[in-house]
């Protein structure tokens, strides 16, 4: 695999250590080291134009809109993404969803100038575990648990809590000039944010620790080759792709493809009866659908199935 000559100043889910103020060469200001823009601090502005939300022809775009900083989630963002995921999961005129980014990265993980972190003295135990169930990992789990087929396309780098945000969904998608980077062990922090469940899942163990233990930068030909990435395009071709794929899965068969994904997510998690009890049972709730009726009947009918999503 190929390294990145130069560490990407990025930072990992930001929940377990102090933030440690430095100052800009020549402004005074303090700024909170990686997630600082390189014209200064950002104003303010509102959760909904950081993190957008459109619908088109049955497929949902959330859109990471920060690019000054990689698009580092601050805890703001990290509840709308959630609730976004929980809406379009359950939103009938929904039937597919990408996650992408604008700027040159797709996401730069936590933004530690967002996120108040106690330091060593002040906490105590179960804070810091806390502090991961109740945000990286209910982010993970929106995007695994969301009823739609999630495409990512990553755009650029994603390190950290926001490689995991990819990893996480069902297709990925990957310009050619991605990055995905484990960058926990750099911080000399144990992987948070899913990245020890995700990774052994999709490359296997000793991958997933060769990527845990050395924290290199992951070319996104490189991923593709270990499993990572379906798919990789050239830039310029990365948001007509990730349209493509979404608006085939939109045109599909809804609740088949959401019992699918269950199944192959709960397949990685317990032994062959449960997954063929499993099989059988998401079979007989799908025989139910509108879908999966139009789908036998067209085959007996010799025509192409017209889905609707029901």
């Amino acid at each position: 695999m190929t390294v990145s000559p130069r560490e990407t100043p990025v930072e990992p889910s930001g929940v377990t250590g102090p933030v440690t103020p430095t100052t800009r060469p020549g402004s005074g200001k303090p700024v909170a080291g990686s997630t600082e823009s390189a014209g200064g601090t950002e104003p303010a502005e509102s959760v909904d134009s950081l993190v957008l939300h459109t619908t088109d022809n049955g497929v949902a775009w959330i859109t990471l809109n920060r690019p000054g900083v990689l698009n580092a989630i601050s805890p703001d963002q990290r509840e709308r993404l959630i609730s976004l995921l929980d809406q379009d999961s359950a939103d009938r005129g929904v039937r597919a969803v990408v996650v992408t980014a604008t700027g040159k990265g797709f996401c730069a993980g936590a933004d530690l100038r967002a996120t108040s972190v106690a330091t060593p003295a002040e906490r105590v135990p179960g804070d810091v575990a806390r502090t991961i169930r109740r945000g990286a990992q209910r982010l993970i789990s929106a995007v695994l648990d969301c009823e739609k087929p999630v495409v990512a396309a990553v755009n650029g780098t994603a390190a950290g809590l926001g490689a995991h945000l990819a990893l996480a969904c069902d297709l990925v998608l990957a310009a050619e000039s991605a990055r995905f980077i484990e960058v926990f062990v750099r911080r000399g922090l144990v992987p948070d944010g899913g990245g020890a469940y995700l990774l052994p899942r999709l490359v296997g163990p000793q991958r997933a620790k060769e990527l845990l233990f050395f924290g290199d930068a992951l070319t996104a030909l490189d991923a593709e080759r270990l499993g990572l990435v379906n798919r990789v395009v050239p830039e310029t071709e990365l948001a007509a792709a990730a349209r493509s794929w979404a608006e085939r899965l939109a045109a599909g068969p809804t609740r088949t493809l959401a019992l699918t994904k269950q199944l192959v997510n709960a397949s990685l998690d317990g032994d062959r009866a449960a997954a063929f009890a499993a099989e059988a049972a998401a079979q007989e709730i799908n025989m139910t659908t509108a879908d999966a009726i139009e789908g036998v009947a067209s085959f007996a009918e010799r025509r192409s199935p017209a889905y609707r999503g029901r």
